[in-house]
């Protein structure tokens, strides 16, 4: 097959790796595209023709034509073009009729045979001999009608005819596939019956010999096909970078003006380093010189000042308009260019950072800074630069979303008519894990393997799903990618955007787009860098209100102390990068209390280094418990000790490979870098000459030969593990700005941290746990003093946002703000629902609000529960006031003693309400739960205090380590599933009794019999054996019974005693005792009644038939009844 097309609908998604892919496979490559065209009238039903690529006009002019219909053509998400926009790009395309689908095709199918002449016509009039008439044969209704007609019109005409194979998947056996991926497209089933069948088994890629045998009758069809392969001949240039203009200074050319800002920045971060008075401030100045000529010279002879003017403009901007900013990511740190244009915020030079790792003169490659950018004001950013270079020379790069293996096997099983609950539980057996595919589902999962087996149904899901999977399904948008053309996108590529046009993104995913020449610039949202820039807000309020100097979080020491201590003790939660289980118990072995660790701790954490050993060795070299030898004890030379010395003689990073290449071998650190590489993807053939350049090197400079090759050895063994340096230093930077904050302003970086993440209960619950491990005071969301996001208060409290109870939006929070703003505090519930917006803050918001605790400082006198059901009953009334208001104001109608309701009717109070039944502590707690997530004023176990001393009088805090077993009781605040190496789930709770917490850890075996009553928040009683704890310093218990507090009652309680008064206010008290108990009869616990006259009293023993189940529904519904303390709970 000497060539072969490509038609997508409508798009170019796929020409780039298309055109590559049969370029190295010696295949002529011929893009091109299906088009929907619309009359001019728009009315009528759309027709089909294919446009071919014929040379670069045609290239440019069907790229256009495709973008225009995006960003003017679509309807309902399809897009179109108009039959009048064919004049404007016809040149350089070959146009092909449609077949059947087409404009002549459908008039010709329809009988319509002057109309279909009259179209050809205005179609040869637009294309001229670049015209023909598609003929096809794949098995399809009506088509042999219309290939006669089409043959006939065309020898009427003078019309060549080309003979296509409409292909939709590659084999023949595929057909069932490719109906299954449409249904799922249309949301239909296979079996539908309303379902239209546009497809035919015969529409695969025939073999040349196929279509010959197809079309031997018309064999100019065939002639013709070859002839169009002939005409077709397109150059894309790839591997070629098209740099937008940087506008320059008149007078000025781009290299001297990139020269003149990079001195002028350097000038300007030594004089914040350094004292420029002092006597060696010219010889540090000349290091920092020669290191700044020797990368502009090599920025300059590559061509790339325009790619770092442009990063320095918008990182400029953003930076001026208070938006946070990493100080850098990826290799570009090591630039000291890039520091003295204010790229980055970290010293190359302090930190042997390598500019070759960056930007190798060896090695032609693009520059890529990865920017970091406040998750609030990226998009700002980007709105910026699309200002600044033309919004029709920047846009976004698309991405594809494909079936991945959860989402296919549901997909296939509701086209296929499977059941939902087969579906479900097929999808559940497949592992929740980044990566994985249903094949190594299948190698990993027996129970998957074992299903598939048995489940014929199953089997045939699973078989389907396996040629799906991987297959395109949508388009996204990258996240931060964002490329600037010199001209206009669509010089370079197509672009995709939604019907209203916004949301444009190129049609070439980001390699593509690279490959077409554009240059990418990644603006990567952190939103680390958005909770400091939160909390430093916060702090500098009350700075600015004290009369002291703002704080600038870039010029904070980086040898504190305090903070240094703070991560010693493994105190590192919401400290970015170094929070995780895993990370914590590295700190904690290694002690860092210098910045250079924090650098080492970044690297560290990874798979290899972790299984290597190397971490174990540099924290034994560090701890002074093994040498430190520079970098092995048999193999070491002092000029390897200044790359090494910051690692203990560990090679750590990439950048110490590339010195010690350098420093022994004689390499270039551009030759340095390219070994680097070359040790990175393990080629033998290149090791082996690379080998014999080092050592050759090596005995040139004076090194034993010996000693040469083992270094060597030493240097690839470790450069699969070495890390990037300046990624890992500029992640470290923020990881100590992080801990620095926690450590010196730690309520307002909690505060922040968890504003970032209060849409995720679970993460809520984590960081308020973590303040009050720290001693942090947490206060209730307050409508009078909350902010929509979690606050400090003047005394270092920690106000819960309001924009963290669930029922409540941006939209209710700013009405109540507003509301506030503009009249001053609230005074109760009826000045609270007739000021603020009663569509904005509905009924069920008002509820959300009194449960959560935001309306408590504003109810009536008395404690929580009372407060909070007095408002719940008053509420109704509240809102119906506040309705007749805004009625009375809408129609002009002011009240007549006062401005509102409230006002004028001084009897509107809680008095009304103050019979209202007191919330129990259960269902306080519960509200809680309910709107925050999490319990704010107390505990679940509170009730139960009493009673699980009775039973169980060991105490968390009061934990020894021992051979014996104990019992105690707790709740399940925390828990993890893990699976050992046969498969088997097991588990890790973490139990809290108020008195402190401890992990437990719950075996397969423990776990599949336990597991109904393994659930968060559980009430649960547990015997194990308690033992020291490595990784916490603290304790852990080995579970070996565990039982609910129901059943933990039930084993141990001997009988419930009832305290009746049975005078003239408690007639019928024996018939309240048969309602509340009926119920729960048939229990074990034995009933007793402490009855009570006025001048007598006994104790009425029930007989087994009054025997209940001691649940607290029971224990609840009898304490309403006969008082709060009339139900004691007695144990043997």
């Amino acid at each position: 097959m000497p060539a072969v097309a490509l038609t997508d609908f409508n798009n170019f998604f796929g020409a780039v790796k298309f055109y590559k892919a049969t370029q190295a496979a010696g295949v002529k490559p011929i893009i091109g595209a299906d088009l929907l065209v619309l009359d001019e009238s728009g009315e009528g039903s759309p027709t089909q023709l294919v446009l071919l690529v014929k040379d670069q006009i045609g290239y440019a002019n069907l790229t256009k034509l495709i973008s225009k219909a995006y960003q003017q053509g679509q309807r309902q998400g399809i897009p179109y073009i108009k039959k009048s926009w064919l004049a404007e790009f016809s040149e350089g395309l070959i146009a092909l009729s449609g077949g059947r689908s087409g404009e002549i095709g459908v008039a010709l199918v329809s009988g319509r045979t002057a109309d279909a002449a009259v179209a050809l016509e205005e179609f040869i009039a637009l294309f001229g001999d670049r015209f023909y008439l598609e003929l096809q044969r794949t098995g399809r209704p009506e088509e042999e009608d219309y290939l006669h007609a089409a043959v006939k019109l065309a020898a009427q005409k003078n019309c060549p005819v080309v003979a296509t194979n409409d292909v939709r998947f590659v084999y023949d056996d595929e057909f069932e596939a490719h109906e299954a991926r449409v249904c799922i497209h249309e949301g239909r089933a296979l079996d539908d019956p309303r379902r239209e069948r546009r497809y035919s088994e015969q529409q695969y890629l025939r073999s040349p010999e196929e279509m010959c045998e197809l079309f031997a009758d018309i064999p100019e069809a065939l002639e013709n096909s070859v002839e169009i392969a002939r005409r077709c001949t397109l150059n894309i240039r790839l591997g070629e970078y098209f740099l937008p203009d940087y506008p320059i200074p008149d007078g000025m050319t781009i290299n001297e003006f990139f020269t003149l800002e990079s001195e002028k920045g350097l000038q300007e971060r030594l004089e914040v380093l350094y004292d420029t008075s002092a006597e060696d401030f010219p010889e540090v100045k000349q290091r920092y010189l020669e290191r700044l000529d020797f990368e502009l010279k090599i920025i300059i002879q590559m061509g790339f000042p325009g790619y770092f003017l442009i990063v320095m403009d918008f990182i400029g901007w953003a930076k001026d308009n208070l938006i946070p900013v990493g100080p850098g990511r990826g290799s570009g740190a090591g630039s000291l260019v890039a520091y003295a244009l204010k790229i980055t915020d970290l010293d190359p030079l302090e930190y042997d950072l390598l500019f070759e790792r960056f930007l190798n003169p060896e090695r032609v490659s693009m520059p890529d800074f990865d920017i970091d950018f406040c998750m609030e004001g990226r998009d700002r950013v980007i709105a910026y630069v699309a200002e600044q270079y033309g919004r029709d020379a920047v846009s976004q790069i698309v991405t594809f979303g494909t079936m991945a293996a959860k989402a296919v096997v549901r997909d296939v099983a509701r086209v296929q008519g499977k059941s939902y609950g087969l579906a479900d539980k097929l999808s559940k057996l497949i592992p929740f894990e980044v990566g994985m595919t249903l094949e190594k589902a299948v190698e990993e999962e027996d129970n998957l393997k074992e299903f598939l087996e048995q489940d014929d149904e199953a089997a045939e899901i699973w078989s389907m799903a396996l040629q799906l999977e991987g297959v395109s399904r949508n388009c996204g948008k990258h996240a931060g990618g964002v490329v600037i053309a010199p001209t206009e996108i669509t010089d370079f590529s197509p672009i995709y955007c939604d019907e209203s046009g916004a949301g444009v993104v190129t049609q070439f995913d980001k390699n593509d787009v690279e490959d077409a020449g554009l240059v990418k610039f990644d603006f990567l949202g952190l939103r680390t860098l958005t909770i400091i820039d939160w909390a430093v807000r916060m702090i500098n309020v009350d700075r600015s209100a004290a009369g002291e100097e703002l704080l600038e979080i870039d010029k904070i020491p980086l040898d504190d102390k305090a903070t240094y201590e703070l991560m010693q003790r493994g105190e590192t939660t919401a400290v970015f990068q170094l929070e995780s289980r895993g990370m914590k118990e590295l700190i904690r072995k290694l002690g860092p209390d210098r910045f250079e660790d924090i650098i080492a701790l970044v690297a560290l954490f990874r798979p290899g280094p972790l299984q290597s050993g190397m971490v174990d060795d540099f924290i034994n070299r560090k701890k002074g418990k093994a040498e430190v030898s520079y970098p092995h004890v048999r193999y070491q030379h002092d000029c390897l000790k200044p790359a090494l010395e910051p690692t203990y003689g560990i090679i750590l990073y990439q950048e110490q490979v590339m010195q010690i290449a350098q420093e022994m071998g004689g390499y270039t650190l551009g030759g340095a870098d390219l070994l680097r590489r070359a040790m990175g993807k393990k080629n033998a053939d290149e090791m082996a000459k690379q080998r014999d350049l080092f050592l050759q090197g090596a005995i040139e400079k004076g090194f034993e030969k010996d000693l040469a090759s083992n270094i060597f050895d030493l240097m690839e063994k470790f450069a699969g593990y070495g890390f990037n340096k300046s990624h890992s230093a500029a992640y470290a930077l923020v990881a100590y700005q992080t801990g620095w904050l926690k450590c010196h302003y730690p309520a307002e970086f909690m505060a922040a941290t968890i504003s970032s993440d209060m849409d995720k209960t679970d993460k809520v619950v984590t960081f308020i746990d973590e303040c009050r491990a720290m001693g942090l005071d947490l206060l209730p969301p307050d409508v009078n003093r909350g902010q929509f996001q979690f606050s400090v208060d003047d005394q270092g409290h920690i106000i819960y946002g309001l924009g963290a109870i669930k029922g409540l939006g941006e939209g209710p929070v700013g009405n109540i703000l507003a509301a506030r703003n503009e009249g001053g505090r609230f005074k109760d519930i009826f000045d609270f629902c007739a000021r603020v917006d009663g569509r904005k803050v509905n009924k069920r918001a008002l509820e959300a609000l009194i449960r959560s605790g935001a309306f408590d400082e504003i109810g009536p006198e008395g404690e929580i529960g009372y407060r909070r059901a007095v408002m719940l009953a008053a509420m109704e009334e509240a809102v119906k006031l506040a309705e007749q208001h805004a009625r009375n104001t809408s129609s002009g109608m002011g009240d007549l003693f006062g401005e509102s309701i409230v006002e004028s009717a001084s009897d509107i109070n809680y008095n009304s309400y103050n019979a209202a039944r007191t919330l129990s502590p259960k269902e306080r707690l519960n509200g809680e739960r309910d709107t925050l997530g999490l319990y704010l004023t107390g505990h679940p176990i509170d009730e139960y205090q009493e009673e699980l001393a009775q039973m169980h009088p060991n105490r968390i805090s009061a934990l020894r380590p021992g051979k014996s077993t104990t019992t105690i009781s707790g709740m399940v605040v925390g828990m993890r599933i893990m699976k050992n190496k046969r498969g088997e789930n097991f588990a890790f709770l973490t139990l809290d009794d108020k008195s402190g917490r401890l992990e437990v850890s719950v075996f397969a075996e423990k776990y599949n019999a336990y597991r109904e009553i393994l659930v968060k928040d559980a009430l649960l009683v547990v015997q194990g054996g308690v033992s020291e704890d490595s990784f916490t310093g603290g304790l852990k218990m080995l579970a070996e019974s565990i039982q609910s507090i129901y059943e933990a009652r039930c084993s141990k309680i001997s009988n419930l005693q009832l305290r009746v008064r049975g005078d003239a206010d408690n007639p019928d008290w024996v018939e309240r005792l048969q309602s509340s108990i009926n119920p729960y009869l048939e229990g074990n616990c034995r009933l007793e009644i402490g009855y009570t006259l006025p001048s007598v009293k006994g104790v009425l023993k029930l007989g087994s038939q009054w025997r209940v189940q001691p649940k607290d529904e029971l224990i609840g519904r009898l304490r309403d009844e006969f008082g709060k303390n009339s139900v004691t709970l007695i144990y043997d």
